[in-house]
């Protein structure tokens, strides 16, 4: 099985350039259970075995909690090619709220928190999910650096940053892979360059505009604009319909990424 999109070294492995996302595995707007929690669990395994995505994004935020349960139900103990990447560092005090929230102590407890869901000892690849720049952002890295330390972090990520946030990190830190928004209407990130210039994986989230396509036609043009930015883009749509996921990577197909 070719994989959708061709392949990426992300946070040591080689996975598809094609993602999925997993918010819309939960509830409406992220929020709760999934409506069919059967149907989600199967479209996870879909997606590796059915598809041949093996690289698999969530985030404790997701439910909150709840897609990670839903990660380690579908798919734990993980095939070897299969990279699952999680995120902490927001909080869900409300459906509609995602509060930036970098304590060292709270994120602590997240990765522990994290590893216990999904069933691992070591968080392959860890975003920071947002800055909080009510905490000195020496502490919330060096936190999860310490984490790396300890063996409970593989390699480190980060979410949502500018240009001025990846030159101060990037030496320091090495980034694993920075991902920040970038679509057919959200076109321009200079931090897609950076990554491009200094080799760091790429990852758009909301790659189709927040999934309001529903058909190939619709997810073919955005999808292989992303992927024709160079082979350090590794799109992460996100979706909980079997059909859609199925269009997703019937429009990478067809764009021929998969191939060579």
């Amino acid at each position: 099985m070719n994989p959708p999109g061709g392949t990426i070294e992300i946070a040591g492995k080689t996975v598809s350039r094609l993602g999925l996302g997993t918010l819309r595995l939960a509830g409406p707007g992220g929020w709760g259970d999934p409506a069919d929690r059967a149907q989600a669990v199967s479209l996870l395994r879909q997606a590796i075995h059915q598809h041949g995505i093996t690289h698999i994004d969530t985030a404790d935020a997701y439910g909150p909690h709840t897609v990670e349960v839903l990660v380690k139900e579908a798919l734990h103990p993980y095939p070897d090619e299969v990279l699952v990447a999680t995120k902490v560092g927001l909080v869900r005090p409300a459906p509609d709220i995602w509060m930036p929230f970098g304590h060292p102590a709270y994120l602590r407890a997240s990765v522990e928190g994290s590893l216990r869901r999904l069933g691992v000892e070591r968080l392959e690849l860890c975003y920071l999910h947002r800055i909080d720049w009510e905490v000195p952002v020496e502490d919330q890295i060096g936190t999860l650096q310490a984490l790396q330390e300890e063996g409970k972090i593989g390699h480190i990520g980060l979410s949502k940053i500018n240009a001025e946030d990846f030159h101060r990190w990037n030496e320091e830190l090495a980034i694993a892979a920075v991902q920040n928004v970038l679509n057919i209407h959200d076109r321009y990130d200079p931090v897609q360059e950076l990554c491009r210039d200094h080799g760091v994986p790429y990852v758009p989230y909301r790659p189709l505009a927040a999934g309001s396509a529903m058909h190939e036609r619709d997810v073919y043009t955005p999808l292989s604009w992303l992927l024709g930015l160079g082979p350090h883009v590794a799109p992460i749509p996100g979706t909980g319909s079997p059909g859609h996921l199925a269009n997703i990577v019937r429009a990478v197909s067809l764009g021929g990424w998969g191939e060579g």
